[in-house]
């Protein structure tokens, strides 16, 4: 294998890829990783099925209360941080450098790439939040975005674009520098595709030993859980929406079912591969949110026009406000939205490195950045100002439910009592179901493919079985934490990956200090072979 520097590659160390695994049950597994998460796992769920679930909540409700009250500043700087540490790296020379090698040809069309890369982060999020969040702000839900007064032009300005702020650069910068991370040292190093990987410029052979098995059993932890949160949250989403279209009732068999029917899919998914599976049900998610988008800004063309002028506006006026840790008067919105989307963005981010790495070879480190920075934060301003704007214009007008309520009654229904003040509100709710539950297939199946590589030593190549064994896994843990406690052991799962997120921010970071390191190996060879010629 030739790289443009051996330094900190597979060749300058005498670990071979999948030298650690064992074969189970005709797997392909990496014996230390995959034993403990599988077993951590089952020791979570039989813990929890002791315990009483409203104590095992209070308990880690108060432990992320901790968390979040006294490492906000960690928080809020570390995005801070790879937002800027990933625009200079974009504009630098190094942003030059091509992930696999100068010869190397990307494996997607940049359509498919976006698709997936957009479906893996943030689709499901913005059919949840799109109506609620800035719903939420404009009305004083939960606090307002710099102690804004709530019902006013001002506050909904604010309300807009701090909803545009938690969906933009921030998040995506945490996204796409652990994502450059791993397929650098993927690509370019012919490192293993795990986290420990990340790290081997700073540790050395450390990484390959018990240091690397932590390493990745957290991140494999870390990303188990948020996707079992994410199962049992949709489950319960999309179960609101059938009961209020089809007047079912909304129990613990229908959100149980529902989760089935995604495992089902996710798994037919899996056995059709990344190009006939994830690449197609991608490109799908696309096409149906973007005509479920454009047939909402046809309806409401001038409101949608001024919410995008506003949310655009509020975003750029307040950005470094909003990203301020301290000197602040909004502190309960700052640890109940920012604060937690950060440490959100955060626990998922090796699910989503981990992906989108596995998609981006061929890509210049420039493209990749700029690409992953703004384009999915165009479209998710978008998404939100539009949906966020005829939202709260249905509060001011008192149009429908959000009219009635003057705001939030339901989090998981609000976007369908939007839905409701049209004349297709209900082909439109049936339409958001079908788009909720396709979005989590591609999140829950991109998922396993994630988990499945970092039990697998790395290995980018592995039987199907295992994918399968990490999509029952994810969708065990979801219907066991809704039989045994509903949405109270989900919020629970919530407040882990919390809690989880605030070791893997030093993770995080000290992973780009690493990467830096391994970019410039490729700058340094340069200038030594134009010194010879």
């Amino acid at each position: 294998m030739s790289f443009k520097s051996n330094k900190y590659s597979i060749e300058s160390t005498d670990y071979q890829i999948g030298q650690d695994n064992t074969n189970k049950l005709g797997m392909d597994v990496h014996n230390t990783v995959f034993t403990a998460s599988v077993g951590l796992s089952l020791l979570f769920i039989v813990t929890l099925l002791v315990l009483s679930p409203a104590d095992a909540k209070a308990a880690i409700d108060s432990v992320k209360g901790a968390v979040l009250s006294n490492f906000d500043f960690l928080f809020m700087w570390g995005a801070n941080l790879m937002l800027l540490l990933a625009i200079a790296i974009a504009f630098s020379p190094l942003g030059k450098i091509r992930l696999g090698g100068d010869g190397a040809t990307a494996d997607y069309s940049m359509l498919s790439w976006i698709a997936m890369l957009f479906a893996a982060g943030m689709g499901i999020g913005l059919i949840f939040w799109g109506v609620a969040e800035p719903t939420a702000f404009y009305t004083n839900w939960f606090g307002t975005p710099l102690s804004a007064e709530p019902f006013t032009p001002e506050g909904r300005e604010a309300a807009l674009g701090a909803t545009a702020f938690h969906w933009g650069l921030h998040a995506w910068a945490i996204y796409g520098m652990t994502a450059l991370c791993l397929a650098y040292f993927v690509y370019n190093k012919g490192l293993p595709l795990s986290m420990r990987s990340v790290f081997y410029p700073l540790l050395g052979d450390r990484v390959w030993g018990k240091t690397g098995d932590v390493i990745d059993v957290l991140t494999v932890l870390v990303t188990l859980f948020g996707l079992a949160t994410s199962l049992g949250l949709g489950g319960t989403q999309a179960a609101s929406g059938i009961s209020h279209v089809f007047g079912l009732e909304n129990n613990i068999i229908l959100q149980q079912g529902i989760i089935v029917l995604i495992m089902g899919l996710a798994i037919f998914s899996v056995l059709r591969g990344m190009d006939g599976g994830v690449k197609l049900l991608s490109n799908l998610n696309m096409i149906i949110a973007f005509v479920f988008l454009g047939f909402i800004a046809v309806l409401n063309f001038t409101t949608v026009l001024d919410s995008m002028a506003t949310a655009v506006s509020g975003y750029v006026k307040n950005i470094i406000p909003l990203s301020q840790a301290s000197g602040r008067d909004d502190t309960t919105w700052l640890h109940g939205w920012t604060v937690f989307y950060w440490a959100w963005w955060v626990a998922y981010a090796p699910f989503f490195g981990m992906f989108v790495a596995r998609i981006s070879k061929g890509r210049t480190v420039r493209e990749f950045l700029l690409c992953v920075l703004v384009i999915p934060t165009v479209v998710t301003t978008a998404w939100m100002s539009i949906f966020g704007g005829v939202a709260i214009e249905q509060v001011i007008d008192k149009v429908g439910q959000l009219g009635i309520d003057q705001g939030i009654a339901d989090v998981s229904l609000s976007l369908f009592y939007m839905l409701d003040a049209y004349p297709l509100g209900n082909i439109l709710s049936v339409i958001a179901v079908a788009l909720i539950i396709v979005f989590f297939v591609t999140t829950l199946d991109s998922g396993s493919i994630v988990i499945d590589g970092m039990t697998a030593g790395g290995k980018l190549e592995v039987p199907e079985r295992q994918k399968v064994v990490w999509v029952v896994i994810s969708g065990a843990i979801a219907m066991v934490m809704l039989w045994i406690g509903g949405t109270q052991s989900i919020q629970a799962l919530q407040s882990i990956t919390i809690i989880a997120a605030l070791p893997f921010t030093i993770i995080l970071l000290l992973g780009c200090v690493s990467l830096i390191r391994g970019l410039l190996t490729e700058v340094e060879q340069t200038k030594v072979t134009n010194k010879v010629n």
